[in-house]
């Protein structure tokens, strides 16, 4: 099991030029979980892409369908103290702190594109190149 954050979710379904990088993650590790933050992150995406990027409503609700097949049973509620005591100790976002809480609680790797979070949490975050 991973933590995944919104954005390597977002590569898995959305194609583009780092598919093929959540692809070989998904490979190497099929079962993904995250904080129940993903599912309004990830309605931001698919969003951005609607307004954007062409994308139709259709399209949008179906990739929505697809996003949460591959989560079902693995969307967890992080406590508030764990998101806190990271904001308080590190200069992130409570939203970044949602998935590296979640990580440490599960005792897995945060899978995720931001380098700043690879950098700041070398234990637990790790950028998908490093998997393939």
């Amino acid at each position: 099991m991973i933590v995944a954050d919104s954005n390597l979710i977002a590569y898995l379904l959305i194609p583009g030029d780092k598919t093929s990088y959540s692809e070989a993650v998904l490979k190497q590790d099929a079962e993904w979980a995250a904080p129940l933050l993903w599912r309004s992150e990830f309605r931001n995406v698919l969003t951005l892409y609607m307004r954007h990027q062409g994308m139709t409503l259709a399209q949008a609700l179906q990739t929505m369908d697809k996003a949460e097949a591959l989560l079902r049973r693995n969307e967890f509620v992080v406590p508030s103290d764990s998101i806190f005591e990271l904001t308080s100790q590190h200069p992130i976002s409570a939203y970044d702190a949602e998935f590296v809480a979640l990580a440490t609680q599960l005792g897995v790797s945060l899978v995720t594109f931001d380098r700043t979070l690879v950098t700041m949490f070398p234990r637990t975050a790790v950028h998908p190149d490093r998997l393939r």
